[in-house]
């Protein structure tokens, strides 16, 4: 069975870490406005979609 990176969570950011656990690298912030900043920039990197799931919680993936 091949795998495809694409179907799935590649980042999450956070300004609450109690709240995640999992695979994927988690990043930490110390604002909202920050994390915004690193969600936006990762987006671009991974060449993926940024998802806010809540106040403190983003998630990038890939459609």
């Amino acid at each position: 069975m091949e795998v495809e990176i694409g179907k799935y969570i590649l980042a999450v950011i956070t300004t609450n870490a109690s709240k995640i656990g999992g695979g994927a690298p988690i990043f930490t912030c110390e604002t909202k406005e920050e994390m915004e900043f690193i969600a936006a920039n990762l987006e671009a990197i991974l060449d993926g979609i940024a998802h806010g799931l809540g106040e403190d919680l983003y998630v990038i993936v890939k459609h």
